[in-house]
């Protein structure tokens, strides 16, 4: 299989629209900047400051005053901003995010999310995670399916929530899944994997789409 993360990135970006305002959350989410088709434009956001940035630079061209919120060095498109947290969390709050993507430890069945502490470990805070589900029109979890083999979608997040019944849709190397009122939505699947090597890999009951499709980066 290709690399996981490259996968699930570029699966990522087929939900992108021209005239998106897009924000990628730290981690995976953010590789989703490398896979922009030249022939869109999408504008994004990172919630440190940012708005209109690019692929990742060359080692040749990194510029450490140039990083997005998880401390990446980035490049800006021409026309691109900078500008200060206030301004950031504006067009967060203000629902001017058209897309925000981001990173889980869990996720349930009903949309919940679980991604910003893990009781007894430290952390430097939640972040702007509530900010951006509750303000972002669509919200994508992009993530591997399992970690260390245990399960991350489960029937109902065992960790403190982010937000409740946000989720719109989880993306995985296994898979798309769709939030619906009946559940989980299985709507493509990576060939690599049986539709049983998910559901096994899987807490929450999968409903299987009548048009299930191969997962297509």
């Amino acid at each position: 299989m290709a690399d996981i993360k490259e996968l699930i990135a570029k699966r990522v970006v087929k939900e992108f629209e021209d005239g998106n305002v897009v924000n990628l959350g730290i981690g995976l989410p953010t590789l989703a900047a490398n896979y922009v088709p030249s022939n869109m434009e999408v504008f994004l956001q990172s919630e440190n400051g940012f708005i209109n940035l690019g692929s990742a630079p060359e080692e040749s061209n990194i510029d450490m005053d140039l990083t997005n919120a998880g401390g990446q060095p980035v490049t800006m498109v021409n026309g691109g901003a900078y500008f200060d947290s206030a301004t950031s969390f504006v067009i967060i709050r203000g629902r001017h995010v058209d897309v925000t993507v981001l990173g889980s430890l869990e996720v349930d069945e009903k949309g919940n999310l679980s991604n910003w502490i893990i009781p007894g470990k430290m952390v430097p805070g939640m972040g702007g995670a509530m900010d951006l589900v509750v303000g972002a029109k669509k919200v994508i979890v992009a993530m591997t399916h399992t970690a260390k083999g245990k399960a991350k979608i489960l029937k109902n997040c065992t960790l403190p929530f982010t937000a409740k019944g946000k989720v719109n849709m989880i993306i995985t190397e296994m898979g798309v899944m769709e939030v619906t009122k009946e559940g989980l939505l299985l709507t493509e699947y990576n060939p690599e994997f049986s539709i049983e090597d998910i559901k096994k890999a899987t807490e929450a009951e999968l409903i299987i789409s009548d048009n299930l499709i191969k997962m297509e980066v």
